[in-house]
């Protein structure tokens, strides 16, 4: 099973398509909210190099933005 992390905020609605997509497919996933977990926020930025949600972690591969098809290749959908 891959590990899968997401970093999302509230004011995201991809944020919550991808959380809907994940969860459709019965993916397990941690949620990480950035605007109220600094040190998530920080890890994406300073570690991930990215600067927008939602961010996926999957293993050690990243999807930075919204991109459902890089998502599913990863997840191997």
């Amino acid at each position: 099973m891959k590990t899968v992390e997401v970093y999302t905020q509230p004011s995201c609605p991809p944020c919550q398509v991808v959380k809907q997509f994940l969860n459709h497919y019965k993916i397990q996933f941690v949620e990480f909210d950035v605007s109220k977990d600094q040190t998530a926020r920080d890890r994406m930025i300073n570690e991930f190099q990215s600067y927008s949600t939602p961010t996926v972690r999957v293993d050690n591969e990243l999807v930075k933005g919204f991109d459902l098809k890089q998502l599913e290749a990863l997840l191997e959908l």
